[in-house]
């Protein structure tokens, strides 16, 4: 067997390793993929942006990943916010469904 037959055969089993993988790799990333839910991020534009931690949570996405959750369903636990603020994270939590199709109701 000559050396260029040799090379031909080592590239053709990794660019077919290389496919199988490839395969392989996004059968997995569909299969297992994580379903995030967008809304987190938009409360966390609404709440004040203080990341003081009076909430109990580490920041304001800590909180707002709370309440997008249900773990916690006031959003007076934010002891910064402000009424016309809380009033449009309501609103946006009331009107915007999530992944799963269901909205969320909180207070203030």
């Amino acid at each position: 067997m000559s050396d260029v037959a040799k090379i031909f055969i080592a590239v053709a089993v990794l660019v077919v390793c290389a496919l199988v993988l490839g395969v392989v790799i996004a059968f997995v990333s569909t299969k297992f993929k994580v379903k995030e839910d967008n809304r987190i991020e938009e409360v966390t534009k609404l709440l004040p942006g203080a990341n003081c931690g009076g909430c109990g949570y580490p920041g304001c996405s800590g909180l707002a990943s709370a309440l997008v959750s249900k773990e916690v369903n006031k959003v007076s636990a934010c002891k910064v916010i402000k009424q016309d603020k809380a009033q449009a994270v309501i609103d946006y939590l009331a009107n915007t469904e999530g992944p799963d199709g269901q909205t969320i109701k909180v207070t203030y």
